[in-house]
């Protein structure tokens, strides 16, 4: 075999690693299609309600997984997101009632919910950055802090129900949609186009030369966890607008979903690689499994079992991937 025939083989089977989420995400659209037709007779995709619902269940845990794209980027990790999405969550509804619960109180309570959560993602960066903590570590002590402000601000872990008029618009129909549509393309461009998504790729790639090449990589880093902690913010601001409630417990299960999301989408936990559009097909994986197990009446805990079956997958494609990379 000649070198030539080597190479394209090399070339067709690192670009079929690459694709693999599309065709995945291709290969599970076409599955649930057919058992709905076969089964009951009718589409499973080609219905406004079905998109509906399996964007919306997309677009929470999508919000944690844009921040935490640039994080794992890095090769960190933010184990805090889920909680600091609760806490956020309860602190919107809360500020906004002791304001007056108008528009302008609204405003002044996602103000004030963006602020708790920068300074958590701050205080997980400086761990993490100056202090050399482990991502790890240092997140899941923020984790633990922002559960337990989350429950105390809700009052012995009570829910904060809300109705302002403003807030249910936000949380109406297709808006949390397009609220995460505009900020994943405003990230996309952040990623692709800046010396920001530049320093965060560099920095993953190779931290020292990072440094050498002139980054500040420790102020770099605290700025990539603030990021996370406020997409987590604007998650749980987007939670109290659906539910016209906020839980301190609302992201609790959106952890593992943001991570999956990300590496699924074709992101190495090992840093330096990763993008957007990647992290929205895994999020969309995630979401059409966990509504098409429902859609054709399997019990939902199966879910569970099939996302983790998905990320343990994903892993061992991108450890192949790699492979092909230093063969080649």
């Amino acid at each position: 075999m000649t070198d030539h025939t080597v190479d394209d083989k090399l070339g067709r089977l690192a670009l079929l690693t690459k694709l693999w989420p599309w065709l995945f995400l291709l290969a599970l659209i076409v599955f649930f299609e057919a058992w709905a037709q076969i089964e009951v007779g009718r589409t499973f995709l080609f219905s406004s309600y079905n998109i509906q619902a399996i964007l919306l269940a997309a677009s929470a845990p999508l919000l944690l997984a844009l921040g935490q794209t640039f994080v794992i980027i890095t090769s960190g990790i933010d184990l805090s997101v889920g909680f600091v999405m609760g806490l956020a969550a309860v602190v919107v509804a809360q500020i906004t009632l002791l304001s007056g619960n108008t528009e302008i109180a609204l405003l002044i309570g996602i103000i004030v919910t963006l602020l708790v959560c920068a300074v958590s993602g701050w205080i997980s960066g400086t761990l993490v950055a100056r202090l050399g903590v482990p991502a790890f570590i240092g997140t899941l002590g923020m984790y633990g802090v922002a559960r337990g402000a989350g429950f105390l601000s809700a009052g012995s872990g009570m829910t904060i129900s809300i109705d302002n008029p403003l807030l249910e618009w936000l949380g109406t129909g297709w808006m949390p949609v397009i609220v995460t549509g505009i900020l994943l393309l405003m990230l996309h461009f952040v990623l692709s186009q800046t010396k920001f998504g530049q320093y965060t790729y560099a920095i993953g790639g190779n931290l020292q030369s990072a440094a050498r090449a002139g980054i500040d990589v420790k102020r770099h880093l605290i700025k990539i966890y603030i990021l996370s902690a406020l997409f987590a913010g604007v998650g749980g601001i987007v939670y109290t607008a659906r539910y016209a409630a906020g839980a301190a417990n609302a992201g609790e299960s959106m952890l593992l979903d943001s991570i999956a999301a990300v590496v699924i989408g074709g992101a190495s936990l090992f840093g330096g690689t990763g993008n957007v559009v990647g992290t929205l097909i895994g999020a969309l994986i995630i979401a059409v499994i966990q509504f098409g197990l429902i859609f054709i009446d399997i019990d939902a805990f199966w879910q569970f079992i099939a996302v983790g079956v998905v990320i343990i997958l994903s892993v061992l494609i991108d450890q192949y991937k790699d492979r092909l990379l230093r063969g080649a």
